[in-house]
């Protein structure tokens, strides 16, 4: 194994649960709020098989923290992953409990809709990776914020960027906790608070002692498992309708109850504001997200950030079709079988909720045997998730706020390195007790919140900084404080809070998602503010533009890999 493997992130849960949970379908995806979940009887098989995967992991923590000596070792593993790892890394961001889950029961729920949604919101996100990921690598070190920063005040960049990303990072460790505890109620029949505790623990020893090397093989190994597990169930499931794809759409179209119709669009989408809202924070929010962007940081140069982009399609579209396939046959599979649903009425409430089909699916097709391999790969999916997460905030607190800007740049690596662990443990127990405190929550607001904030605060100013010679401190915090205001206040005003939450008669704010309006806010409050700015300062800030464009497109100056 190459000792320096890359940052693991937890998109791919956050992405597809963002997107269930938006659509208010009865399939939310797992990893969030779940609703109503039963608990099942103890999986023996599943525990298991996840307290094989954990000692595996643990071992690979123990190798790991022998080769993390330095700070780059610890945030980015030195720089020097491939970008085949690293692509793969990020596919297992997307690979993940909620595509399994919530994207195959939207098939299973709606079918076509289901299809295109699946579809849409992969062909998205590498228009915004290949933006961005060669300028990533070459402008960046760390961070986001050293990329945000680079031409601008260091201080008061970087620590705006390091609240925002923090703000992120907080949030989106409370969904994952909830989603944890519910899952591991739901897959594995232990209790809430066991699991939360238990990713908790997990988590900070993975960041702790073994860092970006450990995190990122968590989520490899984890990648190839769900992998070779959907390619597996996609296998047996084709079957059972001869190997065609025609079979298993005329049987789903006999199975469901809509008929025909799932072979057409539907009305999931049917508000064209919400629409265009929901896919802007998707979209944006994605390649906002700080552990997303610190992905592009361990590669050792432009080209391999590249190749990670195009390895990752390659085995996200692979996937998200087989997610697709499981979903139509579950239709029919599970769909029609008595054993599946509370009090053996079919068409009814499936066991363990609207999340089950492809759970069941494996049940059907493998027995339980299978269903337990499947429950422990989706569980797993969520501790390289909060690893990743944790990672990101330990490197805002360390990096940018400790070292950068509390020590001018005079703290001494071991220094930093410490500040980094106590962060991890820090972060380790404030998403334990978030996620206890959160159990009975609605926390579907906090993922509109956490990509509507990615959206309206990282986004304008990470791809002002890099494409527009005018932009200025002045402009980038004025912008970036705009869009924190306005997201969290939409978010705050709309039925997901206001309502749900608040319990009022109606919303103020009459859509669920804020990324339409706070990130166009901040877009237009940083330009405004940026031309207005005639300072000193800003007029050496425009002049800096040069040089950093000459770094971001040919990579001279780059901080280069210490590890290969």
């Amino acid at each position: 194994m190459s000792r320096a493997i890359g940052k693991t992130a937890g998109l791919g849960l956050g992405l597809g649960l963002a997107l269930t949970l938006a659509l208010s379908v009865p399939a939310l995806a797992a990893g969030g709020d779940l609703g109503a979940v039963d608990k099942q009887p103890v999986n023996v098989s599943a525990i298991a098989m996840f307290l094989a995967f954990v000692v595996m992991t643990l071992g690979i923590t123990y190798w790991a923290a022998s080769r993390t000596k330095s700070t780059s070792d610890f945030y980015t593993a030195g720089g020097g992953i491939t970008g085949f790892q690293n692509g793969l890394a990020i596919a297992g961001d997307y690979m993940s409990a909620a595509t399994l889950l919530g994207l195959s029961s939207l098939v299973f729920a709606k079918g076509y809709d289901g299809f295109v949604y699946t579809i849409s919101f992969f062909v998205g996100w590498p228009i915004i990776l290949f933006l961005l990921a060669e300028r990533l690598r070459n402008l960046g070190h760390f961070t986001f914020a050293d990329i945000a920063s680079y031409r601008l005040d260091q201080n008061k960049i970087r620590t705006f960027a390091a609240i925002g990303s923090l703000t992120v990072v907080c949030f989106y460790l409370i969904v994952q906790m909830v989603g944890a505890g519910q899952l591991i109620k739901l897959l594995f029949g232990l209790d809430y608070n066991v699991a939360v505790v238990v990713v908790g623990v997990l988590m900070v020893v993975y960041v702790t002692f073994g860092g970006m090397i450990a995190t990122t093989w968590v989520q490899i190994i984890k990648a190839v498992l769900l992998l070779g597990g959907g390619v597996a169930l996609t296998f047996l499931a084709l079957s059972r309708f001869g190997f065609s794809l025609e079979a298993i759409a005329k049987s789903a179209i006999a199975s469901h109850k809509d008929g025909i119709k799932i072979m057409g669009p539907g009305t999931l989408l049917a508000d064209p504001v919400s629409a265009v809202s929901l896919s802007l924070g998707l979209l944006f929010g994605t390649a906002a997200l700080p552990h997303i962007m610190m992905r592009f940081f361990t590669v050792p140069n432009a080209k391999e950030a590249r190749k990670s982009v195009f390895v990752a399609s390659g085995f996200i579209g692979f996937f998200f079709l087989l997610v697709c396939i499981l979903g139509m046959a579950a239709i029919t599979i599970v769909g029609a079988d008595p054993q599946f649903f509370e009090g053996g009425k079919v068409g009814g409430k499936l066991i363990g909720g609207g999340n089950m089909p492809v759970m069941h699916l494996a049940k059907a097709l493998g027995g339980d045997l299978f269903l337990g391999f499947l429950s422990a790969v989706a569980f797993a999916t969520i501790l390289a998730v909060v690893s990743g997460l944790a990672l990101a905030g330990a490197s805002a607190i360390a990096h940018d706020l400790y070292a950068r800007v509390i020590r001018k740049g005079t703290a001494t690596e071991r220094e930093e390195m410490r500040v980094s662990k106590m962060a991890s443990l820090v972060l380790g127990v404030l998403a334990v007790v978030l996620g206890i405190a959160f159990e009975k929550q609605n926390v579907a607001f906090l993922v509109g919140l956490t990509f509507g904030i990615a959206a309206s605060v990282n986004f304008p100013v990470l791809i002002l900084s890099m494409y527009w010679k005018g932009l200025t401190t002045r402009g980038a915090l004025a912008g970036g404080l705009a869009g924190l205001v306005s997201a969290v206040t939409m978010v705050i005003l709309s039925n997901a809070v206001w309502v749900v939450v608040l319990n009022n008669p109606a919303p103020i704010f009459p859509y669920e998602h804020p990324a339409l309006f706070s990130m166009t806010l901040a877009f237009l409050v940083t330009i405004i503010v940026s031309k207005l700015d005639s300072s000193a300062s800003a007029a050496a800030e425009r002049v800096a533009f040069d040089d950093q464009f000459v770094r971001s497109q040919t990579g001279i100056g780059a901080a280069a890999a210490s590890n290969h």
